[in-house]
């Protein structure tokens, strides 16, 4: 070795430059760069913690409910951007929306599922197109006349009639090959923008049960690609408004295609108390087979949305002053019944958490073990749910300055209409996986390790144990720590150590592009020895230093939103909020559940951002400030036996 190669050797600058062989370089003291195979014993432990760990390590975010032209209440209602565009702009491209506005996303999604209903599904873009499989049928071949006629109440009549047929559900048309048409080129679209990695398209449709108003509706989700998903067309409402008889069908298609699929029931808080009812459509008692059979094929719920949040009412939940949230409780789908007292504990999720313990404890298992997600039910083919960007349910919704005093939907009963101000910028799901594929998304949609927001994409993990130390949650791998002596969200704990209370490591961050957090809640639901149940939502963590007295913080957090300029700053709040927290009311004899409500500072809401853009004033009554948030998925507490 020359002087100028062995002194840059010596000096780190060159990894076994010019050496002549390991032997001469181990005998020169010089072993840079150079390994001899020898030296490498088979028991030789790995350098790299991370080559064995095989443990959820990214949130992954997307919407499980975007309907784009290919629904009928989309198409129909103007919407023009079919699944591609919806995919098109869910990975961050910008798309013209319907009415003719530039849009794009902040930052891109990294998956969704478009859902259009299974009923007339993809029937709206045909006519709309011209498809030439809508002039097999004589109906839509009638239909398509009326809509091409250029008199605006012909296509409205159409439009009529479809929809009342569907609310009948009375299929009209005779010709399986238009569904197969829409389907096959629905699927065809998620295969085209599916990339593994980078961005995942889930294949899936709404069957939507809506019969005298009862909202029944469930987004089907898959796991597979068109090869499996293709060889079905979607199960609708004309098949049968029964649930059970959904999961049945999504049985069948495992049996047959060997693939694998999952319901998400959603939008129970706009509906009659059948969502999470004591019996079956039938009218049956629940049982132990339809517990299992529920919590097999629905193991989540669509828990927000655009039309309102439906975590609880503060009738449910008096106690609570976060409880009045984007509250709808006016009527039903369409307002062809009230709501009323007695169906609102069969509405929400918190309530409905609380009877599954109930009908747990007597039936061996509990039929609303689910976990949380948040979706858009959007029909503009556009996931925006950004208070500055919220391009509404529909495209008569979209940006325009009296969009605010529409009304949404005109109820039958007096009291019951909804406007298009008192729908939510909501919701998103994150994901816990390792990594952006349908099957590492399903599987850990399909365990519950996942968490609604009604926007903001605020990271939060919680897991539960009996001695996770104060400090552990402070520690850069605590994730690590939370899996292997505990559960993560969606998880179960049981045989409860004598004299232990569960402990639960909680952390969260802000979403780095929008509000800092206010607090950490506990939201914990019990059942008593009587057969009642009864809840509590305590105060984790404050930000800003304030303390907690009576399991509550001893202060608000501060308001710096600036109405007038739809504005505000993070002068207040903290980035991230951790906690290790022990259930100090823990009795080990009670079922129980526990799930995390993040709450960020104020901000202002996207009505006070129109009302800004269009320099335009609105009624007393427009919520002008909001605070959104974060719902993990329960972890559940079984005594032991």
């Amino acid at each position: 070795m020359n002087r100028l190669t062995s002194s840059l050797v010596s000096l780190g600058l060159v990894a076994g430059l010019g050496t002549a062989t390991a032997a001469q370089d181990r005998e020169e003291g010089l072993g840079y760069g150079t390994l001899d195979p020898a030296d490498v014993g088979v028991n030789t432990p790995d350098y790299s913690p991370f080559v064995d760990q095989h443990m959820p390590n990214q949130v992954f975010w997307g919407d499980t409910h975007l309907h784009t032209s290919y629904s009928i209440d989309g198409g129909f209602f103007g919407n023009t951007l079919d699944p591609g565009d919806a995919y098109r702009f869910a990975r961050g491209e910008e798309m013209v929306s319907s009415t003719g506005s530039r849009v794009r996303l902040h930052r891109p999604l990294d998956w969704l599922v478009v859902a259009d209903h299974a009923e007339y599904f993809g029937l709206a873009d045909m006519l709309t197109k011209g498809d030439p499989v809508i002039q097999e049928d004589p109906v839509t071949a009638r239909w398509y006349k009326m809509r091409q006629s250029g008199d605006p109440d012909q296509g409205m009549q159409a439009f009529y009639e479809v929809v009342d047929s569907a609310a009948r559900l009375e299929n009209l048309v005779e010709n399986p090959s238009i569904q197969r048409t829409a389907w096959d080129k629905s699927t065809a679209y998620a295969e085209q923008y599916y990339d593994p990695g980078v961005f995942t398209s889930i294949i899936g449709f709404e069957w939507s049960s809506s019969s005298n108003g009862n909202n029944l509706h469930r987004v089907v989700m898959f796991r597979d690609g068109a090869d499996r998903a293709g060889q079905i067309i979607p199960f609708a409402t004309f098949d049968s408004d029964d649930p059970e008889d959904l999961w049945d069908w999504m049985e069948a298609y495992e049996n047959n295609t060997g693939g694998r699929t999952l319901a998400a029931a959603h939008n129970g808080n706009w509906g009659t108390g059948l969502m999470f009812s004591d019996n079956r459509n039938n009218g049956e008692p629940l049982d132990e087979s339809y517990a299992r059979k529920r919590m097999r094929f629905e193991p989540i719920y669509e828990m927000t949305q655009i039309k309102g949040d439906g975590e609880t009412h503060p009738a449910l939940s008096p106690d609570d002053r976060w409880a009045d949230f984007g509250t709808w409780d006016k009527g039903d789908l369409g307002g062809r019944n009230r709501i009323t007292e007695e169906m609102l504990p069969h509405q929400y999720a918190r309530s409905a958490l609380r009877l599954g313990l109930r009908h747990e404890a007597t039936l061996g298992a509990n039929p609303f073990k689910f976990g949380m997600i948040g979706s858009t039910d959007a029909h503009t083919s556009l996931v925006t749910t950004r208070e500055d960007n919220f391009f509404g349910k529909n495209p008569p919704a979209e940006p325009d300055p009296g969009r605010w005093s529409h009304v949404f939907m005109k109820g039958e009963l007096e009291g019951t209409d909804y406007y298009n101000w008192e729908t939510l910028a909501s919701g998103l799901t994150g994901v816990w996986a390792r990594e952006n594929t349908r099957e590492a998304l399903f599987d850990a949609i399909n365990r519950k390790e996942v968490y609604a927001t009604t926007g903001s994409r605020i990271t939060v993990r919680v897991f539960g144990g009996w001695d996770f130390k104060v400090d552990e949650v402070e520690r850069p791998d605590f994730a690590e720590r939370g899996y292997a002596a505990g559960v993560p969200m969606g998880g179960d704990l049981t045989n409860a150590p004598a004299d232990e209370a569960p402990t639960f490591m909680v952390r969260a961050l802000r979403d780095p592009d929008n509000a800092n957090l206010d607090r950490l809640q506990m939201v914990k639901g019990w059942l008593n020895a009587d057969g009642t149940t009864s809840e509590k939502v305590y105060d984790m963590a404050c930000s800003d230093g304030r303390t907690i007295s009576n399991h509550a913080c001893d202060s608000d957090v501060g308001n710096t939103v600036d109405i007038a300029n739809a504005s505000y700053t993070n002068t207040v709040g903290d980035p991230m909020l951790a906690v290790v927290w022990t259930d100090p009311d823990f009795d080990p004899s009670q079922r129980a559940f526990y799930y995390v409500r993040v709450l960020e500072i104020p901000k202002p809401t996207w009505q006070a951002h129109d009302a800004k853009y269009y320099g335009i004033e609105m009624a007393p009554e427009v919520p002008m400030i909001l605070q959104d948030r974060a719902y993990t998925s329960p972890i559940w507490y079984t005594p032991e036996g």
